[in-house]
């Protein structure tokens, strides 16, 4: 009789007809495998299958003869835990023989427990430490004339070249250039070559500021200022009062704060002398201005007397152009030189940098002028570019 296998949920199980025949009590000899050169096999144990065989599919294991194999390595002893699980069963029964795998774990000794030595302390790493020396004495730290010097005869360093000198002054406190953020701030223009810090005119008591930015009354303020003594420096041009009733003493804005006056949000101020003691709820401290401030001033009026000035030492740009004349017309040519949009006045003269017309990506300077032929306006260009002769068109309309 073969061998039967029975499968089920992955499992297999050898079945005997020795089994068979010790259930009907060895009735008749089961007759034994026929002899075969191999070795015998060791025989099998018996196991008993409980659950329901009616479904499984039933296959024969056809008798495969083994191989001669070589010589095997002797075992692996493992430690008693880990033995091979076998079953003792009669000679004549199957015997079958389960091996586990064992699972290397692991074995810590008391000796592992250590912390392991540093071998390459003081060859391969050392530990990092910080030695502060602090002189003794006063140490003056060096000013930045003697780092220039120093730097310049190492030779590893380039010094730029200075940035021109702002010469603009105030016409309140006369400090020249751009004061502090948190101080008097910056320069506004108020006339042709006449500039005020922002805080200065804002903190006169004539000027006031309208939603749009715009201070009123810095003229005004100005005209008053140049009377008016300062109680700190004791020069012209203060024009922060105390707001104390009947109170005289009056400052420019610097001095109030080197003076020590306390300022308040609402855009008065009280001197040493009336300020009230310790903080107030209301008192400013920060003077720094970031939005959008200009003096409001009669445009056309300003531009009329730069026009007006014969021999001028500021260059006066609109846009791109850049006038040199303006030029004059006389009664009898008021006639041939003006149209319905524009007036041709006669010595006009002006320049502009532009577009080359013979190279692209380069700019070159067109001097725009007018001239008068036969009691008619002759507009005149010349064309001022580097490695050219210059270039003059001329025309009897502007386009």
């Amino acid at each position: 009789m073969k061998d039967i296998v029975f499968c089920s949920n992955n499992c297999f199980v050898l079945y005997s007809a020795a089994v068979q025949a010790k259930s009907s009590e060895h009735k008749e000899p089961v007759p034994s495998l026929p002899q075969s050169p191999m070795k015998e096999r060791p025989p099998k144990a018996f196991h008993q299958y409980s659950n329901n065989i009616s479904t499984l599919d039933v296959h024969c294991l056809p008798q495969l003869q083994e191989k001669a194999s070589p010589p095997s390595s002797p075992p692996i002893m493992f430690p008693p835990a880990f033995e091979a699980a076998k079953v003792e069963a009669k000679p004549d029964e199957l015997k079958v023989t389960v091996k586990l795998k064992p699972r290397l774990k692991a074995i810590h000794s008391l000796d592992d427990c250590r912390p392991p030595s540093k071998k390459w302390k003081g060859m391969k790493w050392k530990k990092w430490s910080i030695q502060i020396v602090i002189p003794k004495g006063s140490f003056r730290p060096p000013c930045e004339e003697e780092i220039d010097e120093f730097l310049k005869k190492l030779g590893t360093t380039l010094k730029p070249d200075p940035v021109p000198k702002d010469y603009r002054k105030c016409c309140f406190c006369h400090e020249e250039g751009d004061g502090l953020t948190d101080g008097p701030a910056r320069l506004l223009n108020l006339d042709l070559d006449l500039w005020v810090h922002l805080n200065c005119a804002l903190w006169s008591t004539e000027v006031y500021e309208t939603q749009a930015g715009a201070l009123i009354n810095v003229e005004l303020a100005l005209r008053r200022g140049l009377q008016m003594k300062c109680m700190f420096c004791h020069k012209m041009g203060a024009t922060s009062g105390c707001h104390r009733l009947r109170c005289t003493n009056i400052y420019h804005f610097t001095c109030a704060i080197k003076a020590q006056c306390m300022f308040f949000k609402d855009k008065t101020m009280l001197c040493p002398m009336h300020k009230p003691k310790g903080t107030h709820e209301q008192e400013l401290s920060y003077f720094a201005v970031f939005r959008r401030v200009y003096v409001q001033r009669d445009e056309v009026r300003q531009i009329a007397s730069i026009v007006q000035r014969g021999e001028r030492d500021h260059t006066f740009r609109v846009g791109s152009l850049i006038f040199h004349a303006v030029g004059q017309l006389l009664p009898q040519q008021m006639q041939a030189f003006h149209s319905s949009k524009a007036l041709f006045p006669v010595g006009y003269e002006a320049s502009r940098l532009y577009w080359s017309m013979r190279y692209a990506n380069r700019r070159c300077r067109y001097l725009c002028s007018i001239e008068e032929k036969d009691g008619l306006p002759l507009f005149v260009i010349k064309v001022v570019e580097q490695g050219h002769e210059d270039l003059v068109l001329t025309d009897m309309t502007p386009k």
